[in-house]
């Protein structure tokens, strides 16, 4: 038998934790241990539940210390390990406030992600924080559950007026809807000039602001921030070309991999993740590196590459269960797919957007649609969809695919994810049997339609 210990509970290690405890049985000890008091907490949820969009955050955790323990599992919560000894397999944790020492045989770290927190004038975190508070009263980070329990509770003081958000990622642009949804005057600010730029071309994320231009919300795109003022409590947002009178500042600016543990033992990415294989090994045997603290490989790039997404998070940790209980298994890479809904409008994308596949290398080009999404003769309940696909001019390989609709198009995305897994051609994607049925689609499909007008098939 051997002694697994798993460092971080949240989606990586839950799901590695269940997977072990599932297919193995009480093969293995397993020891975990997290700095927090609660297990899953799904961060994905957070701005609906501040929008008031859900009735409460019961349903955004699938997991306890409860469920974990009957499964087999021995669980330290409220317990951050503070170091680990990887010549002698240990790792010493604060338990109950006192020093405590857990041997392993292998070692699962799954430590996810911190807030970025920028060099600002104001922006400072309170020394020992666990959980992100900021010196300066009405200055918020989201993260952890409690961050959300703490901002919802302030917005019932109805001096908290005005809030800006800084940072127009998805992160960023779910909490300026919500906050626009609980009645608040809302700026988003960003440095980009536009929204979501890691995610989509310029057409998509124009739709996307003009969105949440309609609805009300502010934008402060093309200015950095350079101050948060006020006397003990947000006053002012200053950027580089307005000042803006504010109560509440949420900072959405990114995340980073939290690996201070590694301790200069493990080899580590450009921005500090722990480069993992696609068994989830680290570069140190026996030592596993999962969800958010470790790198992927990017399918689309054909490279190892950092890509921090829940679900990502979720596969990781099933590799890794497999492998540290002697089954070997290979994660087949990521595309990096993903989805974002604000005030009924849909966008969804996988793989490279056309400036990014250019930026890799590639000799990218593009090929578009827009069509409704069933026959004219369906009145209700019946949107315009546009598409881009994204491929490579040489070997006509699919790089990236977005698609944008007030439809719920979301499962079209994950056949280019697979078609990207898969170096499925965009010749290939054209005359793909695809049904119709005009309560569902059109006969002559936006995706078949945008295949087809492709270059050189486009004759």
């Amino acid at each position: 038998m051997s002694k697994i210990v798993v460092v971080g509970t949240n989606h990586a290690g839950t799901m590695a934790i269940k997977t072990m405890l599932n297919n193995y049985g009480n093969d293995n000890e397993i020891v975990t241990f997290d700095q927090n008091s609660n297990i899953s907490f799904l961060g994905c949820g957070m701005a609906l539940w501040i929008g008031e969009q859900i009735d409460g955050p019961e349903g955004l955790f699938y997991s306890d210390k409860e469920q974990l323990e009957a499964m087999g599992a021995k669980v330290y919560m409220n317990s951050p390990v503070i170091s680990i000894d990887y010549d002698n397999k240990e790792v010493k944790a604060l338990v109950d406030g006192k020093e405590h020492i857990e041997s392993y045989d292998k070692l699962i770290l799954a430590t996810g992600s911190q807030p970025i927190i920028p060099p600002v004038k104001g922006v400072e975190i309170q020394e020992g924080s666990r959980e992100f508070k900021a010196t300066l009263e009405n200055l918020q980070f989201v993260k952890l559950y409690q961050n959300a329990e703490e901002v919802i509770e302030k917005l019932h003081n109805p001096e908290i007026k005005r809030v800006a958000v800084v940072g127009a990622g998805y992160i960023g642009v779910e909490l300026a809807e919500a906050f626009q949804r609980k009645g608040k005057d809302v700026v988003l600010v960003d440095i980009a000039d536009t929204c979501m730029g890691g995610y989509y071309d310029r057409e998509f994320t124009d739709l996307m602001s003009r969105n949440l231009e309609e609805h009300g919300v502010k934008l402060a795109f093309g200015q950095a921030v350079q101050a948060v003022e006020g006397q003990g409590k947000v006053e002012r947002l200053v950027t580089d070309k307005e000042t803006f009178d504010v109560d509440m500042v949420l900072m959405a600016v990114g995340f980073r991999p939290n690996t201070a543990l590694g301790d200069g033992k493990l080899e580590t990415f450009r921005n500090g993740a722990w480069v993992v294989n696609k068994k989830q090994e680290t570069s140190m045997k026996d030592v596993y590196a999962i969800g958010d603290c470790a790198t992927v490989y990017d399918n689309a790039r054909n490279d190892t590459n950092y890509i921090a997404l829940a679900s990502n998070a979720v596969r990781t940790g099933i590799v890794a269960a497999h492998n540290a209980c002697g089954r070997e298994v290979e994660g087949p890479g990521v595309q990096g797919s993903n989805g974002i809904s604000i005030y009924g409008l849909n966008m969804v994308s996988t793989g490279l957007t056309l400036e990014k596949a250019k930026q890799a290398g590639y000799e990218a080009v593009e090929t578009s649609f827009k069509d409704l999404q069933k026959p004219g003769f369906i009145k209700h309940n019946n949107y315009e969809v546009t598409i881009k696909i994204v491929y490579d001019k040489k070997s006509r390989i699919i790089l990236g695919c977005q698609m944008v609709s007030k439809e719920d198009i979301s499962m079209g995305i994950h056949m280019f994810s697979l078609a990207i897994q898969e170096k499925v051609t965009i010749d290939k994607l054209a005359l793909l049997d695809l049904f119709f049925l005009p309560h569902f689609n059109q006969p002559y499909n936006y995706i078949t339609m945008a295949a087809l007008s492709a270059e050189d098939l486009a004759q």
